[in-house]
């Protein structure tokens, strides 16, 4: 961002026109927030983030949910989409993660499993400010695993519904299963009318057939040029993490940031500004 310097021949000037311009525009939107005629008035303004938190298991090979816990709240989002989470699986302490990092943050949280795992189930979470009307998990072609995206209904403070789909695809190279499983969830994302927000792991980057088969009807946020990789979170050299909206006419274009934080997991967490339009 530059700022623009302007030179004036009377400071007087300058100041009574820098009155008249500002007044009127802060009362506005004064005005504009009593009678709740703005979005951000209405709930329609929220941040969104996506983190692969590798089961709370840093960079230092430690398993520390608070931890993990802190980095999310750090983000300052009102819905998190996370992959990578454990539920009851000996190698995280037999613990119920959704539910952990749930209470830690003060928000609701939903899991959908991939496969059981050391005694408990392995698959993706997604947590929320505000309420989770519905949950539905979305069974996808196997490949190197089994996979599901997750599905919640949420409820945001102005009374209107969105749908926010996490997704973890398959990671070999040979992208295959992964856009096989791109296919069937897109198939069933297309019968969905209410706004969507799809965000995860996608494992795949901007310019393969998996990208380019959302963007069809998906509006990605925008990551800087300067600084679009999530993976390696130590050395970032690929971006795999997505966060899309759709339909496009439903939300405003979002600008994405990457958060550098080299120890909680080996990803980088994505977060945007969601602004959801009025209509």
């Amino acid at each position: 961002m530059t700022t623009r310097s302007l030179k004036s021949a009377s400071f007087a000037a300058t100041r009574l026109s820098t009155l008249f311009t500002v007044l009127p525009v802060a009362l506005l939107t004064i005005l504009a927030s009593c009678n709740g005629s703005s979005d951000a008035a209405k709930g329609d303004e929220f941040v969104i983030a996506s983190y692969n938190i590798r089961h709370g298991a840093g960079n230092d090979d430690l398993v520390d949910i608070a931890r993990t816990g802190r980095a999310i709240q750090a983000l300052g989002a009102d819905i998190v989409a996370l992959q990578e989470v454990d539920r009851g699986v000996e190698r995280s302490g037999s613990t119920d993660q959704p539910q952990l990092l749930g209470k830690q943050l003060g928000m609701n949280p939903a899991f959908g499993a991939f496969f059981p795992y050391q005694g408990g189930e392995y698959g993706i979470a997604i947590l929320s400010r505000f309420p989770i009307a519905r949950v539905d998990e979305l069974h996808l072609p196997e490949g190197n695993e089994p996979r599901i995206a997750l599905s919640a209904e949420i409820e945001l403070p102005s009374g209107r519904h969105i749908r926010v789909i996490s997704v973890h695809f398959d990671w070999v190279r040979n992208d295959s299963f992964r856009y096989a499983q791109a296919e069937t969830l897109k198939a069933m994302l297309d019968t969905i009318s209410m706004p969507m927000v799809l965000l995860g792991d996608f494992n795949d980057q901007p310019g393969s057939r998996t990208l380019a088969l959302f963007t069809q009807s998906f509006t990605p946020a925008v990551k800087p040029d300067s600084d679009h990789f999530t993976f390696s979170s130590t050395r970032p050299n690929q971006e795999l993490d997505h966060i899309m909206f759709a339909p496009s006419n439903a939300w405003e274009p979002a600008q994405a940031r990457i958060v550098t934080d080299t120890l909680t997991s080996d990803h980088r967490p994505v977060v945007t500004v969601a602004r959801l339009r009025w209509q």
